[in-house]
C-alpha cells in the first residue's frame, strides 16, 4: 500500500467543521465567497476546517441557523481542537476564501474574510497565511 492509498480525505460543506490528528487525513472544501479557517496546533499535531456562509449576528438566529454562521463556527472549531489535545497559546491560522464570485451583488466574501481577521486578532490567534478576496472560488486541502 502506498502513502497516496492510505490518506482519507473529509469533505467540510457550508455550516461544518471537521478536526483531525491522523496523519493521513486531508480536509478538504470548496469555496465561493464563503470562508474557511484551517487553525491548527503544530505541537499538539492536530487541526482543523471550517466553512462558513455569513459571518455573524447570532443573537436573532434560531440553533439551527447559527451553524451557518462564522462567530458560531470558529467558536466551536477552536473548542474541538482544545478537547482533542490543542492549546489555544499555540494555534495558528490560515484563511481562505472570501472571493466575490457574482459581480453586482453584495460583497459577503469581503465581510467574511474581514470578520474572520478581526475574529482571530481578538482570540489571540495567529494567522500564519491568508488567501482571501479575489473574483474566483477555490478549492481548500488541509493537512491538518
Amino acid at each position: 500500500m502506498t502513502v497516496v492509498d492510505e490518506i482519507r480525505r473529509l469533505h467540510v460543506i457550508q455550516g461544518e467543521y471537521k478536526v483531525s490528528s491522523d496523519p493521513h487525513v486531508v480536509i478538504s472544501t470548496l469555496l465561493g465567497s464563503c470562508v474557511s479557517a484551517c487553525i491548527f496546533d503544530s505541537v499538539a499535531r492536530v487541526g482543523g476546517m471550517n466553512h462558513f456562509l455569513l459571518p455573524g449576528d447570532l443573537d436573532r438566529r434560531s440553533d439551527r441557523e447559527r451553524e451557518r454562521f462564522g462567530a458560531h463556527l470558529m467558536e466551536v472549531l477552536i473548542n474541538a481542537l482544545m478537547k482533542a489535545g490543542a492549546r489555544r497559546e499555540r494555534l495558528q491560522a490560515k484563511l481562505f476564501g472570501g472571493a466575490r464570485v457574482v459581480q453586482g451583488l453584495s460583497d459577503i466574501g469581503s465581510k467574511n474574510a474581514d470578520f474572520a481577521e478581526r475574529y482571530l486578532v481578538y482570540e489571540g490567534i495567529v494567522v500564519a497565511a491568508r488567501d482571501l478576496g479575489g473574483e474566483r472560488g477555490r478549492r481548500v486541502h488541509f493537512t491538518p
